[in-house]
């Protein structure tokens, strides 16, 4: 029988979209020089465009 070894689960942040866009349906997310945009659709999804 083998031994089953526990491995710690990393913590990766967790942001709720609604937080980032304000309520709204729009946020804008900075990463080096280059801006994104993030929506909310009308179905709920996200798209994360460049």
């Amino acid at each position: 029988m083998t031994q089953r070894v526990a491995v710690p689960l990393l913590r990766v942040p967790l942001h709720d979209a609604t937080d980032l866009t304000a309520g709204g349906h729009l946020a804008q997310i900075a990463l080096a020089d280059q801006v994104y945009t993030l929506r909310i659709t009308r179905a709920g999804k996200l798209i994360l465009t460049k």
